[in-house]
Parts: C-alpha cells; structure tokens; sequence
C-alpha cells in the first residue's frame, strides 16, 4: 500500500516533532530537617543524644520512597527540597558528590550507618546521604546543588538548614541569593534539549500567619523579584520556575486582608489568572489554581490546611517556544499508607520509636512539563478550564471575617475509632502504628493544670487546638469525673496526649 507524499511529510513532521520533545516532571518538597551524623547541629533534636543513626536511616529511606512514587519509580528529574542540614564541618572545597560516595559504591546505605560506619562516613553532608539512599532505591543520574558557603546578609547568622536541587538536566549555571532572616534562594540554570531554563528553590522565613514576621518574606519576596527582573527585562518570555516553602498561602492576601503588603501577592506579584500571564502586567501564575478549592492543601496548622508548597511559572511556560508547560499537570503528592494518614494528614516525623518514624509536615507539590520546537513566542497553549482567580485583595463584599481555608477530612468516628477496651494489652495504646489514629475515649479526669485523663493506668493530655474549646473543656471537666470523648492520639513534646478536633468529638 502506497501513501501519498504529503501525508508521508505530514507523518515525518510529526515524528520529528515528537523527537525533540523532551518531558519532565519538577517536584519541590520540603522533608522536614534532614540531617547528617557530624554530632554537631543547630537543633537540640538533632543533637547525638535524641538523633541517632538508626533516626537518620529511616528518614533517608522514607524520603527516597515518596520520590520512587514519581515517573514509575525513577523519581523527578528536578527535585527542589527544602530543609536539608547546613554543614556544620565542611571541607575545605565545594563537595564533589561522586568523589565523596566513590568509597561506599559496593556498600549499602545500611553498612554505611550501621556496622561499617566511621568518621569519614560521619563527616559526609546531609545531601550526600540523601544521594546514596536514592542510589540504593534505583533512583540515580542526579546532580546536587546547594546553598552551602553563602554569607548571610550582615549582623545574621547562617541558617541551621538549606535549600538543594537535584537534577538530571544539564547544569549550566548555578547562583544563591542570600536573604534576610531566612534560607538563601538557590539559583539554577539547566538545559533541556538546547532550551535554557531558570530554577529558584525558595524557603522563606516562618510564620505564615503572623504579621509580625510578614515583613522579613516582603523581603525575602523582594530578593527574588528583583532577580527575576533583571532576567524578565533581558526576555520577558524567560522560562522560570519557582518552587520550594514560600511560608505563604497561595491567597496570603485574601486569607489574612489585616496585612497591609504581603511578599508572595504584592511584591513577588504571584497570581492566580492563567489567561493574564499572555499580557504585559502578570509575569507570574500560581499553580495552586489550577486545583479546585477543596484539593488545595499541602500542609495542615491547627487544624486547617494550608499551602505553603509553590510551585509558580512565567508567562514563557506557557508559549512555543524552548519549555512549556502540562496544563493542569499540577498535583499534591498525597500517598495513602505512605506519607498520609488515616485522615489523609501528612504523616509527620517523629522520633518515638527507636529508629523513629514518619515523614514530614509537609506534603510534596508535582507539575509536568515539556520542549517545544517550534521557536514561536506568539503561539499560547490552548488550556482547559483556565483559572481567573487573581489571588490579589478580597472582593468587595462586607466580611465579618477572612476567607478560611477549605475544612480537614471529615470522618465517620463511629466507624473508624478504636476502643483501647479492645487492644491486646494496656500499654498497647502508647504505640507508633496507633500515631494520627482516633480513640474512643472513656477515662478519669487526673490532677493538674493541664485536662488529662487516665485510660488502662497512663495518663493522657487532652488538647484543642482551639483556645476557647479548650477552656470550656477545663472548665466541665473537674479532677475526678469521668471525660467520654474522640481523640486523636500524638506526642507532644514527649508528652502523650489525645487531640478533640471539634466539639462534636465531646459526649
């Protein structure tokens, strides 16, 4: 069978098209204080005595499994990670990471920390061992980049932690941005397929909340701004990706309207109408719009979700030429019976068990992207649905409060939670498999000033993380009487305790 001659063209186009794409996927995670075994840390939690090697084994191990969940087990070719452990005894030069682990190529990661561990094994940074664990779960062909041996802005000290980037892609380039009160922003330049782009791994200062620490992200904010600026006014159809732990909601603005300038709305100008990033006012889209309300979580604070994980991309990633972006490719990487509880909460660390467990406080954010040949400035992608929230000053309308976040999981208690009556023995209940899972609570009121109550002879603190329910149950609940409740089980600074999520949770 013959076919005609332009369809054969036709068919030899389209292959050559498909040649040079090139996919990838960008994953910005922040794992919660990974650090190394040097015995010397800023954090009392991770000082010799509470982080053993047996803790920093099972953290390794745990952040490698949520990476292995991406591109069928071969993990991201860009991973933007947040709290990775400043070196606090680095060598003489910048790390030459294959150099370091050549010595451990036919050693595992559990001989290197368990029988085999040494000094030189010791002195190797956080990312280092960070590497190796993806070695050993298949995930290889990275380069590291950090933001070691930054000077801090002066009269600060530098930070306990860092950002890194781990990458498949050629590097080009590599720049930090050292910032007030806060992690210095990592700069890298890769190439994908001849195509230049821009990564910024971010870690703004803490307190999302809080206007008093609002000011240190307008500055943090104004550091990348600036940078991207500069890069903007020499292309404005750049391709640039910020990720990382901003502090920030997506809607800082809308969310907390008694702040008068916030760094991630007014002054990194983050916004949430896709169609606007085509004219010359918005340079930057905020993927966290591309998620129905109710999906937009990737971390939880007193007892409401939060998004402090971004990842936000130029107007470039949305054109024909060099990188473009997957419309709607943009996810929360909640695992179930992984990095999420029962309640599909992010699965924190915790120290209790001897070899600790858990994974971090956060959840990762994931987006796709691709190449594009055709070298065409002018062309936009044809999107699906595109958001017009612009994420900027609230709307008109007399509120007697701030918008809320959408509302935790519900779930059937009832149904779900156990009954301590009913476990095999009484000290069962003080157990790392029972953390985040709810009880069915009926117990003795112990003395104190602190609700606690006493259930199969240990006794357990009763919290809220709402202040007036807190006071309405110290103010019922009297030294002797008998409480019947749901509560969440945790550990508190080493202090069990159960967790009433409403009021409801009270009989």
């Amino acid at each position: 069978m013959r076919f005609p001659a332009t369809l054969l063209l036709l068919i030899a186009l389209g292959l050559a098209v498909a040649a040079h794409a090139r996919p990838f996927t960008v994953v910005a995670y922040n794992v919660e204080n990974l650090f190394d075994l040097d015995g010397v840390a800023g954090y009392d939690d991770y000082q010799p005595a509470r982080y053993s090697r047996a803790h920093a084994l099972t953290k390794l191990r745990n952040i490698a499994k949520v990476v292995a969940r991406f591109e069928d087990g071969r993990g991201p070719d860009v991973l933007m990670l947040c709290e990775i452990e400043t070196d606090a005894t680095p060598g003489k030069n910048p790390p030459d990471y294959e150099t370091l682990l050549a010595p451990y190529a036919r050693m595992s990661l559990d001989e290197m920390l368990g029988a085999k561990f040494d000094k030189r094994i010791a002195d190797l940074p956080a990312e280092a061992l960070l590497l190796k664990a993806f070695q050993d779960a298949g995930l290889t062909g990275y380069r590291v980049v950090t933001g070691d041996g930054v000077k801090p802005p002066a009269g600060e000290r530098a930070p306990e932690i860092k950002n890194a980037l781990f990458t498949r892609l050629p590097i080009t380039h590599t720049r930090s941005h050292p910032t007030t009160q806060a992690r210095a922003i990592l700069e890298v330049q890769v190439n994908v397929e001849g195509a230049p782009l821009f990564l910024f791994v971010n870690h703004w200062k803490s307190g999302a909340s809080d206007p008093e620490t609002e000011p240190i992200r307008v500055a943090n904010a104004t550091t990348l701004r600036r940078r991207l600026d500069e890069i903007l006014r020499a292309d404005p159809h750049a391709d640039i990706i910020l990720g990382g732990d901003f502090n920030s909601q997506y809607n800082q603005k809308q969310r907390y309207p008694h702040m008068k300038t916030t760094g991630l709305n007014d002054v990194l100008r983050s916004q949430g109408d896709e169609l606007a990033v085509r004219g010359p006012e918005h340079d930057l889209y905020n993927l966290w719009l591309e998620l129905p309300p109710p999906e937009r979580g990737s971390d939880t604070f007193r007892g409401e979700w939060g998004t402090l994980m971004h990842l936000i991309i130029t107007r470039g990633l949305y054109d024909f030429r060099g990188v473009q972006y997957v419309d709607n490719s943009f996810a929360v990487a909640k695992f179930p019976g992984l990095n999420a509880d029962a309640r599909g909460l992010p699965a924190r660390w915790t120290f209790e068990p001897p070899a600790g467990a858990g994974f971090s406080d956060h959840f990762p954010v994931v987006a796709k992207f691709t190449t594009v040949p055709d070298n065409r400035t002018d062309r936009w992608i044809e999107l699906k649905n595109p958001s017009i929230d612009r994420g900027g000053p609230p709307p008109p309308v007399a509120r007697s409060e701030p918008p809320r976040p959408p509302p935790l999981p519900a779930v059937d208690l009832d149904r779900i939670a156990l009954d301590p009556k009913l476990l095999p023995a009484p000290a069962a209940i003080r157990d790392d498999a029972h953390k985040g899972k709810i009880f069915r609570i009926e117990g003795r009121v112990a003395a104190g000033e602190r609700l606690a109550v006493v259930v199969n002879g240990e006794t357990y603190e009763v919290w809220s993380y709402d202040a007036p329910q807190r006071a309405t149950l110290r103010a019922r609940f009297k030294e002797g009487a008998t409480m019947r409740f749901f509560g969440e089980l945790g550990v508190f600074r080493e202090r069990w305790q159960f967790v009433v999520r409403d009021a409801s949770w009270v009989k």
